[in-house]
């Protein structure tokens, strides 16, 4: 994959005024000299435009990644539809421009910030990752995104924010899955702040080196490549600082098939099947399983972060 780079700047790409001067008041609150707002600037938004990058090899897995078709033609995003083609079928009705997050709770600084000014200048990194769903099926994922910890960190959370919670975006005319009752809307999930202070746990903006298409979770999601896949909250508009654990919609919904902590652990099953093997996606139906891996094959990094919890109970 090569890296792209162009100093050509399309009108498109032209940041607006009132954006830009709201860019550099939010920056100064962040404790971030004016200078850095002209590093550079986000990519883009449209899907399929290009992003420069550059590849953490250290963090990125060796396995050969998935085909982009099957990564963006077999998605569990709900908000669209209960079948694994929906998304790629109705997400084209999601608008991502303007962008926004809401920041609140426990920590110094709080408000509404454009994507802009949540994600800083670049550079953006590459991940290779394995992505475990709790339906026994894997894919491995070329990531474009920057850590989640340097973005919480610029909010300068207190030493009571124990939690981190995200919100997706509830807009039922753009998103036709909210208006079925399948979940309590809009999805929410959450982390221990240690959890989405490791260095692992990005959040994305880009798959293949390019942005993010609207089934895949545009124009920012999470990734936290040792947890089943629900735990990629997609589409986030709200972070929250908490002292309290969260309320997370599927374990909301399904508590005994969906706890909190959603580590990949073959040894706990899913109540309707086995947990213990599972199929990469694209092998073909009747190819053969393979064993899941503890932490999804990530327990050098993180089994430290639940040396004190007994896994079985804390799923």
């Amino acid at each position: 994959m090569q890296r792209v780079k162009s100093t050509a700047i399309r009108p498109s790409e032209i940041t607006p005024r009132e954006v830009f001067l709201s860019r550099r008041d939010i920056l100064k609150a962040l404790g971030l000299g004016t200078s850095v707002a002209m590093l550079g600037a986000l990519p883009a938004r449209a899907a399929g435009a290009r992003i420069a990058f550059t590849r953490n090899a250290r963090y990125s897995t060796t396995e050969a990644p998935n085909s982009y078709a099957d990564v963006t033609t077999y998605n569990n995003y709900y908000e669209f539809g209960t079948s694994k083609d929906d998304p790629a079928a109705y997400a084209a009705s999601l608008q991502t421009t303007p962008w926004s997050v809401t920041v609140s709770g426990e920590a110094a600084v709080t408000g509404r910030f454009t994507l802009e000014s949540i994600l800083k200048p670049h550079p953006y990194e590459e991940r290779i990752y394995r992505l475990r769903c709790v339906e026994a099926w894997s894919m491995v994922v070329p990531w474009v995104g920057i850590p989640l910890g340097d973005v919480l960190k610029r909010f300068q959370p207190t030493s009571r924010a124990k939690y981190v919670a995200f919100k997706t975006l509830f807009n039922p005319g753009q998103m036709p899955g909210q208006r079925s009752s399948v979940l309590d809307w809009p999805y929410a999930e959450g982390l221990r702040i240690d959890e989405a202070m490791h260095p692992l746990t990005i959040l994305a903006i880009g798959l293949y080196g390019e942005v993010l298409p609207n089934q895949n979770g545009a124009p920012l999601r999470l990734v936290v490549p040792w947890k089943y896949g629900f735990k990629s909250i997609k589409s986030i508009v709200e972070i929250h600082f908490s002292e309290h654990q969260p309320v997370t919609s599927w374990s909301a919904a399904y508590p005994e098939a969906y706890g909190f902590f959603a580590n990949v652990n073959p040894a706990v099953d899913h109540p309707n099947w086995s947990q213990a093997r599972e199929r990469r996606i694209g092998s073909g139906m009747f190819a053969e399983k393979i064993p899941t891996q503890l932490f999804n094959g990530y327990t050098n990094e993180v089994a430290d972060l639940y040396r004190s919890l007994d896994l079985r109970r804390h799923y």
